[in-house]
């Protein structure tokens, strides 16, 4: 599996996960599944957006998507 942090692209308007200095996954779309970090343990999620445009993670509780530690199978 692929780590890195969730990071939001204002020119695409999605989250893309961040694993190098220059690398990214390329943005992530509804419903695309990973794992995210709580502190303790990885715990799997999906990305998702409600109808005010929010991003949200299933599960995940925090308004801040920002930074996440994320690990996933995806592969561009």
């Amino acid at each position: 599996m692929k780590q890195g942090a969730l990071v939001y692209d204002k020119a695409s308007g999605r989250y893309d996960i961040r694993s190098g200095l220059d690398e990214y996954y390329g943005g992530l779309h509804c419903g695309q599944t990973f794992e995210v970090f709580d502190g303790e343990q990885w715990r799997a999620t999906r990305i998702e957006m409600n109808l005010h445009q929010k991003w949200y993670l299933v599960g995940i509780k925090t308004d801040v998507l920002d930074g996440l530690q994320v690990r996933s199978k995806l592969h561009r």
